[in-house]
């Protein structure tokens, strides 16, 4: 099932910005999503690290992140 998703995922990316690059509106604009590279999460996605917030809690914590700490109080 994970390789169907991605090459879903993949497909709707590429028609999308390939509308996108002929100036037109693209047909379904909110069926394009994007995938956590680790663990090919589709919700809670964070593009500024390209992660779930799953995989950003975790690697933060092992210190993977440059530039980014866990907060406690």
């Amino acid at each position: 099932m994970r390789k169907s998703k991605i090459a879903k995922a993949e497909k709707l990316k590429t028609k999308f910005l390939r509308s996108l690059a002929d100036n037109r509106k693209p047909k379904f604009a909110t069926k394009v999503f994007n995938l956590c590279s680790v663990c090919w999460r589709t919700r809670w996605y964070i593009g500024k690290f390209d992660l779930c917030r799953i995989c950003i809690r975790e690697k933060a914590n092992a210190w993977e992140l440059p530039g980014v700490r866990k907060s406690s109080w």
